[in-house]
């Protein structure tokens, strides 16, 4: 299993384009399609927030009654949420419009929507946006590139990724992007992601794997507590790789599996990382849990703790915020065991062993806290379940950021 260059038109048979309709950007590429040459099995995960956008509910229905998918239209700058009747009924339009000029079926176009909650579509800009890219879609890196731009919102770096492995003696590629930055929480957060592979697979396991992976990667980050309305995670698959199908849990759907989690962690610590205003990434793994569910809860309150993230920001080594937030997880286990580290790629320093804290260095420990991706590790010195949970830096410029987001 490697990593290529490349993202969503990397796998066989998909092709993307991307506009500048003016939506509610003045200067930037704001909408993207993806395409399948051929009809596609589809799977998704969606935000679990009471207030769904109208394109997750378009989605969702899409995925759970429609046979295959050819198409997905994205936009940014408005995210059609609470938009009642009139924003389902402009989901409906934009996949009228794709299906026309791509000549599909029309319950074969899913729709995505990123932005301002409350605003409605400009469906003219919208249909002319689709028509638009239904004239230019094309499968080369570089359209890739830029419809991975053109979906971001307060992102401030595309993210894209792409791997090859093999499956029944043939090859197999995957590649996806995403948009994240803020109003990241699980379950899920304000993202869009898109993954496409030629690997052939049932729609029943490929929704399964989705559902299964979707645990350990988009739903172990957060930015900053809030669950947005749009959320929403496609996986398409052509078949075009023509390896024997995967109807089976056997070995080749283990590499599938381990194939989805690769693409899936690498975009989730892309949004982390690219949290709104951040300056780095936060990543804490707890090890030696009793359960799975116990270090999940444990790493997830330390990364939304804001008083440990206001520390990363300040390169604090303040180890007493973190066995803060594990003790206020709910998750039970006895704080005079615990030993925490601090790492990162100038090195490891243990701050406290058993509950008690060590001599160290502060100057040392600020060092290692000073870099662009840091690790906290608990030991709870309990059993031998693990999780790692992802976030990042909470600083002055993600108030900046939030205050004025609509204007």
């Amino acid at each position: 299993m490697k990593y290529i260059d490349g993202g969503v038109t990397a796998a066989n048979g998909f092709q993307v384009s991307f506009t500048a309709a003016g939506i509610k950007y003045k200067d930037r590429l704001d909408m993207a399609m993806i395409y399948s040459e051929s009809p596609c099995k589809a799977a998704g995960t969606f935000t679990t927030n009471l207030v769904k956008a109208a394109p997750v509910v378009w989605d969702q229905n899409i995925v759970s009654s429609s046979t295959l998918a050819h198409a997905v239209v994205i936009n940014a700058g408005i995210a059609n949420a609470c938009t009642g009747k009139e924003g389902l009924s402009y989901c409906q339009q934009t996949a009228d419009a794709a299906a026309e000029f791509l000549s599909v079926p029309q319950e074969s176009v899913l729709v995505a929507s990123t932005g301002v909650i409350g605003m409605q579509l400009p469906m003219d800009r919208i249909a002319k946006g689709v028509k638009a890219m239904a004239l230019t879609l094309d499968g080369s890196k570089e359209s890739a590139v830029n419809a991975a731009k053109a979906i971001m919102t307060t992102d401030t770096v595309k993210k894209e990724v792409a791997i090859q492995f093999e499956i029944g003696g043939k090859t197999v590629t995957m590649g996806g992007m995403c948009k994240g930055s803020g109003m990241i929480h699980p379950d899920m957060c304000t993202m869009l992601g898109f993954v496409t592979t030629d690997a052939a697979i049932s729609k029943e396991l490929l929704q399964e794997a989705l559902k299964e992976d979707v645990k350990d990667t988009y739903n172990m980050i957060s930015v900053d507590g809030d669950t947005s309305t749009n959320d929403t995670v496609l996986l398409l698959a052509n078949g075009l790789a023509k390896n024997p199908e995967i109807t089976e849990k056997n070995q080749d759907y283990q590499l599938f599996l381990t194939a989805l989690n690769q693409v899936n962690e690498t975009l989730a610590k892309m949004i982390a990382g690219d949290g709104e205003g951040c300056t780095a990434l936060f990543e804490v793994k707890i090890v030696g849990a009793q359960s799975k569910e116990q270090a999940v809860t444990l790493s997830k309150s330390v990364i939304t703790s804001s008083l440990t993230k206001a520390a990363i920001f300040g390169h604090d080594a303040n180890w007493g915020r973190i066995l803060c937030a594990m003790g206020y997880s709910g998750a039970q286990f006895d704080p005079e065991k615990v030993d925490l580290s601090f790492k990162s790629k100038v090195g490891e320093i243990k701050i406290i062993k058993d509950g008690i804290a060590l001599p160290y260095s502060e100057i040392v420990a600020t060092e290692i806290l000073s870099e662009p991706e840091v690790t906290v590790v608990a030991d709870i010195k309990m059993g031998n379940a693990s999780a790692t949970a992802w976030g990042c830096d909470l600083t002055f410029d993600y108030v900046k950021i939030n205050a004025d987001y609509r204007s």
